[in-house]
């Protein structure tokens, strides 16, 4: 029980209102302290476990995001990334769908992350997995789009709904004349596939600026919130809903 769920929010650039928070995994260990995912994500990997702890992860996040409902927030999306493995598990869509039933959530407020490695492994299986998530009413987006190996004509066969571009191309903008190159490329063939592109990794204000600009709906990084605990995201959320309820009220009743 020392497994922790940590959610960072994902905003409309433009408005920089909430539109989803991503749940992220971090291990407290009572000697060594906090252990990034990094470390012993690959291990969980390699033993199995993270067969367990996806499970884990997918239930406590779609329990907090319907509490967060109930509690009378604005609906957001909850992102829950899928490893490889996890992916490749038989019973994967019937575990994913009971979670959804025990839980209360409906199905359009879950976004599973996948990457592009995963759903190369068996291309004719992850496309009738993807259809299964999509009937169901499940958001699918492809996680760190740009670092992996998939064929664009493959891309367009997938049933996804949202790219989310690497922050290893965020990270130099809008400076580095390769990565607004690449940031761009992705961005144009989103719109043009329809679909929604997510920037991770956004630090700075000029980086939201240059994404706003050309036509980039949704960031996540530390420019608008570090990943914080369930208990320190509620009180984030008060402080966003609060200021919203003021300027709701300045704007229907502006000074005289």
């Amino acid at each position: 029980h020392e497994l922790e769920l940590y959610f960072q929010p994902q905003v409309n650039i433009q408005t920089q209102q909430i539109v989803g928070m991503e749940a992220l995994i971090r291990w407290k260990h009572p000697k060594w302290g906090m252990i990034s995912p990094a470390d012993f994500i690959p291990l969980a990997e390699e033993t199995g476990l993270i067969i367990q702890i996806g499970k884990q992860v997918l239930e406590e996040a779609c329990r907090q995001n319907k509490k967060w409902q109930d509690e009378g927030y604005k609906p957001f999306k909850i992102a829950v990334n899928l490893s490889t493995k996890q992916f490749l598990q038989l019973n994967l869509v019937e575990m994913i769908n009971e979670t959804l039933q025990t839980t209360g959530l409906d199905p359009q407020w879950l976004e599973l992350e996948i990457t592009e490695s995963s759903i190369m492994e068996d291309t004719e299986y992850a496309i009738d997995v993807l259809n299964q998530f999509c009937t169901l009413g499940i958001q699918i987006a492809i996680d760190d789009f740009g670092t992996g190996y998939s064929s664009l004509s493959y891309l367009k066969k997938f049933p996804i709904h949202a790219l989310k571009i690497d922050q290893s191309f965020i990270r130099e903008l809008p400076y580095d004349h390769d990565d607004k190159n690449i940031v761009l490329a992705i961005i144009s063939m989103s719109n043009s596939l329809k679909l929604s592109v997510t920037a991770e990794g956004i630090e700075t204000d000029e980086q939201r600026q240059f994404l706003l600009e050309h036509g980039c709906q949704e960031g996540q990084g530390y420019l608008f919130g570090r990943p914080l605990s369930a208990e320190d995201t509620n009180e984030f959320l008060k402080s966003k809903y609060s200021l919203q309820e003021q300027l709701k009220s300045r704007t229907s009743n502006p000074l005289p």
